[in-house]
């Protein structure tokens, strides 16, 4: 993926701001990311694997590399309680 991304600690996601905004245009990519975060979901309740998501705040891109604990319609529910909305979300790997 592309290197702009900025590595940052799950627990900091709590004090950035997310737009509305979804930051995918195409159809396909928004049911691409759907199944990703499918996918991401089994592994980390199955296998405690670690995914990197690339994620966009109102500020810049960024990347975390977390367990997934949940999924919703809106958003990705890490440990802690930390949330990622979903249409702010690049890509999952």
């Amino acid at each position: 993926m592309d290197t702009t991304f900025e590595l940052i600690e799950k627990e900091s996601i709590t004090a950035l701001n997310f737009p509305k905004e979804d930051v995918l245009e195409e159809k396909e990519d928004i049911l691409d990311r759907k199944n990703d975060l499918e996918r991401a979901l089994a592994l980390g309740n199955l296998e405690h694997l670690k995914i990197k998501i690339y994620f966009e705040d109102d500020s810049s891109k960024k990347l975390v590399e977390t367990t997934i604990w949940g999924v919703t319609d809106n958003r990705v529910i890490l440990k802690q309680g930390v949330v990622i909305p979903v249409n702010r979300i690049h890509k999952i790997v």
